[in-house]
């Protein structure tokens, strides 16, 4: 029998640990030699590769000294969490992988967190010690003080530490002296994380994810906890509910390199992906025909934001996108929740609208940006935190907020994070920045980043995760700017936009089509106004030197998506397409929304 090693490396968003993959990647020789690859070999759908962040997890397994690598490429988000939570239940140890100057960040401590009450083994390495002003040696004592924090066990205080730089594809026991290969990391792993524990029994495996073929449909992918699966072999599927249903194991297969590879069985301890199981989720367990015993299930954290998905209705609806009607949008909601674990989807009082449950506007805004790009229409509302009732007494969620700020402008953020209810922790300088945490309610991070980018000059680095619920913190000030709102439909003029410039800041640009109750700017006051910008400068044969200058205008405010989530009001949708993304009013007819606000009112 082979010896396995089932890993996974965790990591803070961009501290290297795709790099290490492809590192490891290339070392086993997966290619051949005249292969053509690129880098990020892992991050291989087009939104990772845009955002440079991976997204979902993913395995690839390499052979070093007649022992294989089981490694699992993990998200660093903590809106990503329930990838994470489902995968490190396949490891028996961790790489958490620290850049030299950064240290350990929020998302590192979440998904520690996750895998030290799992009881995993951790190898620590200390990353991109080629960087100007690094501090691997108190980088490394942090991480003690983290895992310390986190109530590690004394084995896994006693971890062993690398240093090196995945990207110059070294690493070795000291900083100050570099190698020239990544060697010593995997001798790390074969030396230090344990073997795959084989309990005696039946068998018991727990589906952790799941992939889709066109040929042979949906594909379980899990660890062999005990016993052997065996191609054609009758089992059970557990269920959530108590269910027991019989399936029949058509086709296994084990990870090889990149690839897989057909197989006849699998034995306890290795990680392997079986097709012919129809009806499965994630966390059911298959076991024995005669005598099964389920596994306990995997257990997600609660989302912590909603927002309402509902049809396209604008009067643009159908030109740009392909599905557009409410039953492609249930059916693509429906199929999502099968693999995306901490999404959840209600059905609302309408046939069209589906209020959709996450872990925070990245979250959410990933699903929609996949949706869009597969060729759907829809809207969105704005994003509303989730309220609990907890012993009477009305609870919101509370994040985690740090702050990496030059300290000319640490004043501004902090000033910018007290308005919205959040509370300083902590203020250190950490290298030629001040480094600041915040606790503060989830209610107040939507909209801040922008606000602090912008009193920075764009020199600031946040990151936040969740930390709890607590009773509610009172009112948090909204954005204090009304909107510009189109009179009418049509082309707007270059001529109308300069003559509304004192009114404030636009979104459109001249020649772009419009429809009546489109939001195309910014009031620099706090209130809506409807303005005309379709209307043409009247030509006459009188001219007067001076009137007839060319048009100067400002150029348009441009929104990212995760931007506009955050930016519209209680009152406005965001309509998505393929080709573009419009904020509007949700009642497009000024008389109507005068009768809806008093209404409300």
């Amino acid at each position: 029998m082979q010896s396995i090693r089932n890993i996974a490396i965790i990591a803070h968003v961009d501290h290297g640990k795709t790099t290490l993959v492809d590192k490891i990647i290339h070392l086993s020789k997966i290619f051949r030699e005249n292969q053509q690859f690129d880098d990020l070999i892992l991050d291989n759908n087009d939104l990772e590769r845009e955002r440079g962040i991976t997204i979902l997890s993913k395995n690839v397994s390499v052979r070093y000294k007649d022992t294989k690598i089981n490694i699992i490429d993990t998200p660093g988000h903590a809106d990503f969490g329930g990838e994470v939570e489902r995968v490190l239940k396949m490891a028996d140890g961790v790489i958490l992988l620290v850049d030299a100057f950064e240290g350990p960040m929020p998302q590192t401590r979440f998904v520690l967190g996750k895998a030290l009450a799992l009881g995993l083994t951790p190898i620590v390495v200390v990353n991109k010690v080629d960087k100007e002003n690094c501090r691997p040696d108190e980088v490394q004592e942090s991480v003690f003080e983290l895992m310390f924090n986190l109530d590690a066990t004394e084995e896994q205080l006693n971890f062993q530490t690398l240093y090196g730089s995945a990207k110059n594809n070294w690493m070795g026991p000291d900083w100050k002296n570099p190698t020239d290969t990544i060697i010593p990391l995997l001798d790390a792993i074969i030396e230090h994380i344990p073997a795959p524990k084989i309990d005696e029994g039946t068998l018991q495996m727990q589906i952790t994810s799941l992939d889709y073929s066109n040929f042979v449909g949906r594909i379980a992918i899990g660890r062999v906890k005990r016993g052997t699966v065996k191609e054609g072999s009758q089992l059970t599927l557990c269920k959530a509910d108590g269910v027991f249903k019989k399936v029949k194991v058509k086709e296994l297969h084990v990870f090889e390199g990149l690839g897989k590879n057909k197989v006849t069985e699998v034995v306890a301890g290795d990680i392997c992906a079986v097709t012919g199981i129809e009806d499965f989720e994630i966390g059911d367990t298959l076991a024995d025909l005669e005598n099964p015993e389920a596994l306990p299930r995997i257990s997600i954290d609660e989302p912590t934001m909603n927002m309402l998905f509902t049809i396209n209705n604008s009067p643009f609806f159908g030109k740009e996108g392909k599905f557009v009607t409410s039953r492609h949008l249930r059916d693509r909601l429906m199929k999502e929740m099968e693999k995306n674990l901490a999404l959840r989807v209600e059905s609302t009082d309408s046939e069209d609208k589906f209020l959709v449950y996450g872990r925070g506007i990245l979250h959410l805004s990933v699903l929609i940006e996949t949706m869009r790009r597969e060729g759907y229409e829809l809207q969105v509302g704005q994003p509303q935190v989730i309220y609990k009732e907890v012993d009477g007494v009305k609870c919101e969620p509370i994040e985690i907020l740090v702050v990496d700020v030059p300290e000319t402008t640490a004043g501004k953020v902090i000033e910018l994070a007290t308005q919205r209810k959040g509370e300083l922790l902590v203020m250190e300088p950490k290298g030629d920045l001040q480094h600041l945490e915040f606790r503060i309610p989830s209610r107040g991070l939507i909209g801040l980043r922008n606000n602090v980018l912008t009193a920075t000059q764009g020199e600031a680095i946040m990151n936040h995760r969740f930390s709890a619920y607590e009773p509610f913190k009172g009112s948090i000030p909204e954005r204090n700017n009304g909107s510009l709102i189109s009179m009418e439909g049509g082309q707007c003029t270059a001529y109308a936009i300069d003559k509304l410039q004192d009114r404030g800041t636009f979104f459109v640009e001249p020649g772009e089509e419009l429809y009546t109750g489109q939001v195309i700017g910014e009031n620099s006051r706090d209130n809506d106004i409807v303005v005309n910008v379709q209307k043409g400068k009247k030509l006459t044969n009188m001219r007067a030197s001076g009137s007839d200058d060319n048009v100067r205008i400002q150029p348009a405010k441009k929104f990212s998506l995760e931007e506009a989530m955050e930016y519209i009001q209680k009152d406005e949708y965001l309509e998505i397409t393929p080709k573009s993304i419009r904020m509007r009013k949700i009642y497009l007819d000024e008389g109507e929304r005068t009768r809806m606000s008093k209404k409300e009112a």
